[in-house]
């Protein structure tokens, strides 16, 4: 089993050629289309993913760490629906659509555990480049080998590649 430094290692790595990748690409991919690669940091911490189904709708999913829980490994991956209106301020290109959506998690650290998320958060989208940040919450409920309510929360960015 890898250690923290290995892991964090691995993620830096994992981060660093999806960001050459995206830079050496020269697409001019608006941040909704394509497979969106990054980082995302909070709890839990690891690598996203995020793959756009239509102009409202995404599939997102994480390999992730707890940092608060025994650094327990953690895979998520969420429906989400973005708002079609969005919050764009003047100066700013791109849009800032909130979204919420439903999905599932399994953690394991010395036994599976098995939940369902509720992600709502907000995302900006680029208009001139393929880059998107965002910032969610998640509510938990563990339903699997107990029943316990948690909560995710976490900030991150990703880039899309073609």
């Amino acid at each position: 089993m890898m250690n923290r430094t290995q892991l964090r290692r691995k993620l830096k790595k994992i981060t660093c050629i999806t960001s050459l990748l995206a830079a050496c690409s020269g697409s001019d991919v608006f941040a909704r289309e394509g497979v969106g690669v990054g980082l995302i940091v909070g709890e839990p911490t690891g690598v996203s993913m995020k793959y756009w189904l239509d102009k409202s709708t995404a599939i997102d999913a994480a390999l992730a760490v707890s940092l608060s829980d025994n650094n327990p490994f953690q895979f998520h991956a969420d429906y989400l629906v973005h708002s079609k209106k969005s919050i764009t301020p003047s100066e700013l290109k791109g849009r800032f659509p909130w979204y919420y959506g439903i999905g599932g998690r399994i953690k394991n650290n010395h036994e599976t555990t098995v939940g369902v998320r509720i992600p709502v958060g907000i995302t900006y989208l680029f208009a001139d480049t393929p880059i998107d940040l965002f910032a969610e919450i998640a509510p938990v409920l563990d339903v699997a080998p107990t029943v316990r309510l948690g909560l995710n929360g976490a900030a991150g960015i990703r880039f899309y590649l073609p």
